[in-house]
């Protein structure tokens, strides 16, 4: 039962990286840094798209509409946030 717990962790680390690395990448394309009419830019923002929008989907539709700012990530985030502290606390049931 510890590779589960253990498995459960890394999942979580991975969604959670993928997370930053979307919204670290929408403020570079925003600002112009990135363009997504490279190949390689728009393949990896495709990916991330593809990836994260069916755990944005469920949160965008229970929260108000923000005048074009997306929460989505920041509530998903501590939702992954307040997992791990459920799953930490309560590790021993995993041994």
């Amino acid at each position: 039962m510890q590779s589960f717990f253990q498995i459960l962790m890394l999942i979580l680390d991975v969604v959670q990286f993928f997370i930053i690395a979307h919204v670290i990448m929408s403020w570079l394309i925003n600002f112009q840094v990135l363009n997504l009419h490279q190949p390689l830019v728009a393949q990896i923002w495709q990916m991330l798209q593809r990836i994260l929008e069916p755990i944005y989907g469920p949160v965008r539709r229970i929260l108000p509409p923000m005048q074009g700012l997306d929460l989505a990530p920041l509530v998903v985030l501590l939702g992954i946030f307040a997992l791990r502290i459920v799953l930490v606390n309560n590790a021993a049931a995993f041994y």
